[in-house]
């Protein structure tokens, strides 16, 4: 299949101005590359936060690494997907939010390849950077060496699908890290599309109560369908909110917390709420400048195994697909993207997005 000799772009020119959309030349892939047609990117809250000027990111840059799209170009060396499952033009992939330019200590020691020296983002390079397209408010994206890629079964919409290469993978990674076992009982600071995945995912792991704090009615409201028994608003008077949730996490309270709501100050209060022996794990303060004060003696009085997450293993993109394959009847992952913008309104869906007037805003180029 041949494709045309450019593609346009959505460029990112400096926080918070108006995308300016732009052609760039296409080229055939490289020997372990594929060229893909982009059917459809969502958008991440680190699409927002970069978009805002809250992280670095490079200008004039491309956004966008929640992808997914069909393959119409294929690199001779690359014939099969991270499960041996062979790959031919039409496809319809996703693929790591992230690449790594070889091996190293982190991936061959640590097992860690996600934070490689070197490590590569899509969406967060200079559209200048050859080959030009490598992020997803694009027509065209190239999945580029040292990717790890999946091929979609027909039954996943592109609006399940979407988000599992970033939302869903990240989710598992931190729903592992919380150490969930048959039994537990979850707290889960906020209810985002993160924190509706990470419920659901506590669910599957075997969690007998999971506990959903935000603080908008709706989406308290919404959370009971994907998993959640109570959801609360952390505005409430914290005694209170304390007391409500050791009263439905009997005997001593959760057995695991897990922020996903970006916002320094919950820490504080997930340390509370967390029992002695716990786990709390913090994922979604993803900006610089997340500062917050701590009473360090909590964490040792307590006993409390505090993790980060960042990114996720390629294994977890493997269990991310398995998930919602397994649950997309049980719940309503598609509905979770709910808004539809053309490549040329990615200022508005930006704006959508950023002012929370939609949970998940896709770009369907």
């Amino acid at each position: 299949m041949t494709h045309p000799a450019s593609g346009r772009v959505a460029v990112y020119t400096e926080p918070n101005a108006p995308f300016q959309v732009e052609s760039y030349p296409l080229r055939a892939p490289g020997p372990r590359e594929a060229l893909v047609r982009v059917s459809m990117s969502t958008i991440c809250r680190s699409d927002i936060h970069s978009y805002q000027g809250h992280r670095p990111n490079p200008c004039p840059g491309l956004l966008g690494h929640e992808i997914v799209g069909r393959i119409v170009a294929l690199g001779q060396e690359l014939t099969c997907d991270m499960r041996g499952e062979i790959l031919a033009i039409g496809d319809r992939i996703t693929w790591s939010e992230f690449f790594i330019p070889h091996g190293n200590y982190f991936t061959d020691v640590l097992d860690l390849p996600q934070k490689s020296p070197g490590v590569e983002k899509y969406g967060h390079m200079a559209v200048t950077t050859a080959p030009h397209h490598h992020g997803g408010f694009a027509e065209y994206c190239y999945v580029l060496p040292k990717s790890w890629i999946l091929r979609l079964p027909d039954s996943l919409t592109d609006a399940e699908a979407a988000p599992i290469n970033c939302g869903v993978a990240t989710m598992v990674a931190v729903t592992e890290a919380a150490n969930i076992r048959l039994g537990s009982t979850v707290v889960v600071q906020g209810m985002g599309l993160l924190g509706l995945y990470g419920a659901a995912l506590a669910k599957s792991r075997g969690a007998r109560y999971v506990i959903g704090l935000d603080i908008h009615a709706a989406r308290r409201a919404q959370s009971h369908r994907f998993g959640v028994d109570l959801a609360l608003d952390p505005s409430m008077d914290k005694v209170q909110l304390l007391e409500s949730i050791n009263a439905h996490c009997q005997p001593v309270g959760p057995d695991a917390v897990i922020e996903v709501c970006g916002v320094a100050e919950a820490i504080t209060l997930g340390l509370d709420m967390v029992r002695i022996g716990g786990t709390y794990v913090i994922a979604g303060l993803v900006s610089p400048g997340a500062q917050v004060t701590i009473d360090a003696n909590r964490i040792v009085r307590k006993m409390v195994t505090l993790r980060g997450i960042h990114n996720y293993h390629p294994r977890h993109l493997v269990e991310a697909l398995d998930f919602v394959v397994a649950n997309k009847t049980r719940y309503p992952f598609s509905e979770l993207v709910d808004g539809r913008y053309p490549l040329d309104q990615v200022t508005q869906a930006m704006a959508d997005a950023s002012s929370q007037r939609v949970l998940r805003a896709a770009i369907v180029p």
